[in-house]
């Protein structure tokens, strides 16, 4: 956890070389993936999170690190690379060529060896496990494996019916509100449709295999024109739909294999 805590202490300027503007789902995205989780915890892991978290759940703790973000403290302040990773153009994502004050998969390494640790304080544990939900949200937004260059979509500028945004923010939160259905809604619709073996088929644990995912859906996002209304909201609501229920699907992968 020093190691983390130290990384994310680095001044500003090393961070601001490669931020994207980040906050992921969004707070209904990231609920439905934390309520789905939920859905697919073994029984260990229930516990498990119950005795870090105590009454709070993964749909409370899914939202969290976005909401801190507000904090001005030197942990908070920097930590924003640990919601993405970014790569270059014609190049996957490779941990290896991580930069120097993180991203989502190291942070996520991190997080993980301190919530296996149980001889690590309680507060340490419960920022570890609120962020790993969190991060493996955050790796099923496509536009979380983004292209440095426009910031993740950040830098496209668009139109969602007739009001400003841009490529980032219409697949955080634009696309999932304009459904105008709840969290809870949401996930139940989602969850009513997604078959036993498919959920099966999902439950990979290995973060680079989602990040993978995330890029082979990316470059197919990006819009010919700049006014979006019904035709791209039909053409990838599946998309986002799956993702949104494959990042809940693999929070209880990741958890049920910290905690098997």
């Amino acid at each position: 956890m020093k190691s983390l805590i130290s990384g994310l202490a680095l001044s500003a300027m090393l961070v601001t070389a490669s931020t994207t503007t980040v906050f992921a789902w969004g707070k209904t995205g990231h609920r439905v993936t934390g309520l789905i989780a939920e859905e697919f915890l073994s029984e260990t892991a229930q516990m498990k999170v119950e005795e870090i978290l105590g009454t709070e759940n993964l749909v409370d703790a899914s939202t969290w690190p976005d909401f801190m973000r507000s904090d001005t403290s030197p942990f908070w302040k920097n930590s924003g690379p640990y919601h993405y990773v970014n790569t270059k153009r014609g190049e996957g994502y490779d941990a290896a060529n991580a930069p120097e004050h993180g991203d989502a998969v190291t942070a996520l390494t991190d997080f993980r060896a301190t919530l296996e640790d149980e001889n690590a304080p309680l507060e340490d544990r419960q920022l570890a496990l609120r962020f790993i939900v969190h991060i493996v949200g955050d790796l099923h937004q496509p536009m979380h494996a983004g292209y440095a260059d426009d910031r993740g979509g950040n830098a496209v500028k668009l139109e969602f019916f007739w009001e400003k945004t841009n490529l980032h923010r219409l697949w955080d939160t634009d696309l999932i509100e304009h459904g105008g259905l709840s969290y809870t809604e949401l996930s139940e619709r989602l969850l009513r449709r997604l078959e036993d073996q498919q959920a099966e088929d999902w439950k990979e644990p290995d973060p680079l295999v989602w990040i993978s995912e995330s890029v082979s859906y990316r470059d197919g996002l990006y819009p010919s024109e700049t006014n979006l209304s019904y035709g791209y909201v039909f053409k990838h609501r599946e998309t986002l739909h799956r993702r949104l229920t494959q990042g809940g699907v693999r929070i209880a992968a990741y958890l049920n294999d910290i905690f098997k």
